[in-house]
């Protein structure tokens, strides 16, 4: 019997990482998408009760200059769906996976930095390096072939950055790159894996989550401001008391609430991403105080730092989740029992027996020493001992002391031997 033909996949279906995959894997979320529902609704909520209050007093048909009007009802519906669309592109794209190695890079027999210098690297800033932990082994069997846990890579400027070696995806990450312990990933310019999109931010669209928090923060800003002129414009109809006004109008009241608290939290984050991006950090790396005591080699100035997260083009998914791969083929183990396949389900158990011929091409099938027993003859004989004569047997006393059996030599020829044929046993 030949091998099997090897199995071809896509290759989101054969991913090893966390991620989660619609659309036959032209989109690809993190493994905690469901918090994307979640940021839907506390997005559309009060973008929905604001926009309840303009078709009503549209259609109270009041003569009153209001300022809940159709302007207010299309710019609101305009700006609630481009933050949902912001959202989306956010969680929904590849933020900037770094491909997998199937097998370690090259190997340093003994020692070395791995780049064929012989150099061996230095320690990383102040950081202690042991020999435990400086050296990758990429292989348990050959302790002797083992890879640098750094690397000194040079990047635009003529700065010089140190890389670590990825035990999980077998590689050197590139510069400004961590593997998300979340999505079990390493992501090109990692900035955080962030739960309210329920994806990794990274190269591919920390672009997407700025206008993401900051269309959200002008949402916030947006309703509060228009739920204070909507309680403003009833106090003539309550002889000018404001009290009187906010408990007239209950849901502005519910929405100037809610708008002041997450404000606050998005405010606060699109103020320092802002911070972020004109000092081209990452919540990585500041988080981490990569650059408090030393230069930061891609710090350009404000306005270039702005302008490439801006004003570049995107640059291409390093993976082609939807491409075609080829499963090693795997040879089925060549062994029948009645004609069938000796499998999990039809396989010899040698403590119940098995009734039937076995025929065995595949040497791990059954031991050799059994090959030639015929079972339907041990089975014939097995049955000539009744039950009765087992019943009638003496039980063994368990407070008995074994006696030593006599030495070999002192048997000689007298003892039994039992010979195995291929015709039974005797």
């Amino acid at each position: 019997m030949g091998e099997r033909a090897p199995d071809r996949r896509r290759l989101y279906q054969v991913w090893k990482g966390s991620n989660k995959f619609l659309f036959g894997g032209r989109l690809i979320f993190g493994p905690d998408a469901g918090s994307l529902f979640l940021s839907t609704v506390l997005i559309a909520c009060p973008l929905a009760g604001l926009c309840f209050q303009c078709v009503t007093k549209l259609s109270s048909g009041s003569s009153e200059r209001q300022p809940l009007g159709l302007p207010v009802l299309l710019s609101t519906i305009l700006l609630g769906l481009s933050d949902l669309a912001f959202l989306f592109l956010t969680s929904s794209r590849d933020p900037g996976i770094v491909p997998r190695n199937a097998r370690p890079p090259e190997q340093a027999e003994g020692g070395g930095d791995g780049d064929g210098d012989g150099d061996p690297v230095a320690a990383a800033d102040d950081d202690v390096v042991t020999a435990s932990t400086e050296w990758v082994m990429t292989s348990a069997a050959n302790p002797h072939l083992r890879l640098p846990r750094t690397r000194d890579v040079a990047v635009a400027g003529g700065h010089v950055v140190r890389v670590k070696y990825c035990d999980t995806c077998l590689l050197y990450r590139p510069p400004r790159a961590s593997h998300c312990s979340i999505c079990n990933n390493c992501v090109q310019k990692f900035d955080h894996h962030c739960p309210w999109v329920g994806q990794c931010i990274g190269l591919r669209n920390y672009r997407f989550f700025f206008l993401f928090i900051s269309t959200s923060t002008f949402l916030c800003l947006y309703v509060f401001v228009l739920s204070w002129l909507n309680i403003a414009a009833q106090r003539p109809r309550h002889g000018g008391s404001l009290l009187r006004s906010m408990t007239g109008e209950p849901l502005s009241l519910v929405l100037i609430v809610y708008t002041f608290v997450v404000a606050w939290f998005v405010g606060g984050l699109t103020v320092f991403h802002i911070y972020l991006m004109s000092t081209n950090q990452t919540t990585y790396e500041n988080f981490r105080y990569r650059y408090d005591e030393k230069e930061n080699p891609y710090n350009r100035g404000v306005l270039a730092n702005v302008s490439e997260v801006f004003c570049t083009g995107m640059p291409p998914s390093m993976n082609n989740f939807r491409a075609w791969v080829e499963l090693p083929a795997s040879a089925p183990p060549e062994a029948f029992v009645d004609g069938g396949p000796f499998t999990s389900r039809n396989k010899i158990d040698l403590e119940m027996g098995y009734k039937g011929v076995v025929q065995v091409q595949h040497p791990a099938g059954v031991p050799a020493i059994l090959q030639g027993l015929h079972y339907a003859e041990m089975e014939k004989n097995s049955a000539s001992f009744h039950i009765k004569d087992r019943q009638t047997a003496e039980a063994p006393d368990p407070f008995m002391i074994p006696e030593e059996p006599p030495h070999p030599a002192a048997v000689g020829a007298s003892s039994p031997t039992v010979f195995v044929h291929d015709n039974g046993v005797e």
